[in-house]
């Protein structure tokens, strides 16, 4: 999914968590902190772009870290979120 394209493999990372999220019941707005993981640095203001098109008016706390590699060289976003939810 979109090979060589940050911002849309960003974009297909946080519409595959948002699936599961919420379907166990949690909001956007439980989303507390966000790692975004790239192979290439010079990619973050567009994959921010795009993380905030997702959790701009939520504001968790992000941090972005460059790797050397994924498992599959095409990949070049891998984004972890993290929820607290009230029992």
């Amino acid at each position: 999914m979109g090979k060589g394209d940050p911002a849309a493999q960003a974009r297909r990372c946080l519409e595959i968590v948002q699936a599961p999220v919420e379907g166990v019941g949690v909001k956007a707005s439980d989303i507390i902190r966000t790692r975004i993981l790239l192979t290439r640095i010079e990619d973050w203001e567009e994959v921010a772009a795009v993380h905030g098109e997702f959790y701009g008016t939520i504001r968790p706390a992000n941090t972005i870290m460059q790797v050397v590699r994924f498992i599959d060289p095409d990949w070049l976003v891998e984004i972890e979120v993290d929820a607290v939810v009230e029992d």
